[in-house]
């Protein structure tokens, strides 16, 4: 006999059941397209956390999660699902796989992103706190991120 299973309710949810936002960044031109092959599930906002996000993200091959950043204020973690991915640091490169996690404290300008160089699609899990008055650094662009959410030209001009 089958297991007929309820319909989740909050507090729960099927990550499944939220809609997936592909290539959807605030990013200005010309640093769209960098990102255009990143889907995310914004979980921590259909379960109305408000301290912190969780997103669910698939990053298609030749995909990067963002341009490299840092953050003034907010703590950020990835958890590796599926798939292969290259974190991209100051420091280099590693590759990690399921099962792998990464942190980045507030504060510390060592800039990250990952990259799928592989042929299939990688899924993890990322969390950041929302802390009024971060900042965030991208030290190959001409680009800055102030606490606004509005992206300028790192002299402050305004995109």
């Amino acid at each position: 006999m089958a297991t007929v299973r309820k319909p989740l309710v909050i507090p729960a949810i099927d990550p499944a059941s939220v809609p997936e936002r592909k290539g959807v960044t605030q990013y200005p031109e010309p640093f769209r397209a960098m990102v255009a092959g990143r889907a995310r599930r914004v979980l921590g906002d259909a379960l109305g956390l408000t301290h912190f996000g969780v997103n669910l993200t698939r990053l298609d091959p030749g995909a990067y999660s963002a341009l490299r950043h840092w953050h003034s204020l907010e703590d950020e973690f990835i958890y590796v699902l599926e798939g292969e991915l290259t974190l991209v640091t100051d420091d280099g490169e590693q590759t990690l796989t399921s099962g792998m996690a990464a942190g980045f404290p507030a504060g510390k300008p060592n800039a990250h992103h990952l990259h799928n160089r592989g042929t299939t699609p990688a899924v993890y899990l990322e969390v950041g706190d929302r802390r009024p008055g971060d900042e965030v650094t991208y030290p190959d662009a001409d680009l800055a991120m102030r606490w606004s959410r509005a992206f300028t030209h790192k002299d402050g001009t305004r995109y």
